[in-house]
C-alpha cells in the first residue's frame, strides 16, 4: 500500500470507529432517557414501569428498577394510585414448596440508608399490581401513578409501558 492510500485507510478507519462510538453513546442515552428519577425527601425512586397486557387481561403489573433511602428513618410503600386501575396493590412472588406465589402484603420497607429493588425478576419479587384496568396496557405508551408512602407521602411519577419478557405478560 502507498502511504497516500495507508493515510485514506487510516482516516476511513477512524471515522468508522468515530461513528460507532457516537451511535454507541447515543443508543446508550435513548436507552437511559426513559429512565426518569423521582425525589421526595430523603426518598429516591428510579425508573418506574409496566408491562404491556393482552386485551381483556384484567391485571397489570408495575415495577420500579430501584427505590433508594438516603434518610435516618425507615419508610414504607404502602401502595399506589392510578386512573389505569380500579386499585392498586403492593404484591410480592414467593417460592413455596417449589410453587411460585403471589400474594398482597401491606408494604415493602425501605430501611434507613438501604435501598430495594422492584424491578422486573428482582430477588424479592416485589411490585405494585393494577387491579381492574380501565383499558389494556399498550406498549410505548405512559401514564400517571401516586406512590404512597407511610412517612413521606404521596409521590406522583410517570410509569412507561414496556414489552413484557418471553411471549406473553404478567398474569394473576
Amino acid at each position: 500500500m502507498t502511504s497516500d492510500r495507508r493515510t485514506a485507510h487510516r482516516r476511513s478507519v477512524f471515522h468508522i470507529a468515530l461513528a460507532l462510538l457516537i451511535t454507541s453513546t447515543l443508543t446508550l442515552h435513548d436507552a437511559r432517557a426513559h429512565e426518569r428519577e423521582y425525589r421526595k425527601g430523603s426518598l429516591e425512586i428510579e425508573h418506574v414501569y409496566a408491562t404491556a397486557t393482552a386485551p381483556g387481561q384484567p391485571n397489570g403489573a408495575v415495577f420500579i428498577k430501584r427505590l433508594k433511602n438516603s434518610g435516618n428513618a425507615s419508610d414504607r410503600l404502602v401502595g399506589g394510585k392510578s386512573n389505569a386501575a380500579k386499585s392498586v396493590e403492593v404484591h410480592q412472588m414467593v417460592m413455596d414448596q417449589n410453587v411460585m406465589k403471589m400474594r398482597e402484603i401491606p408494604g415493602i420497607e425501605l430501611p434507613a440508608r438501604g435501598r430495594i429493588s422492584m424491578d422486573r425478576g428482582s430477588r424479592d419479587g416485589y411490585h405494585l399490581m393494577l387491579m381492574n384496568l380501565t383499558r389494556p396496557l399498550v406498549e410505548g405508551e405512559r401514564f400517571n401513578m401516586t406512590l404512597v408512602f407511610q412517612q413521606a407521602g404521596e409521590l406522583e411519577v410517570e410509569v412507561e409501558v414496556l414489552k413484557p419478557r418471553g411471549a406473553h405478560g404478567h398474569r394473576h
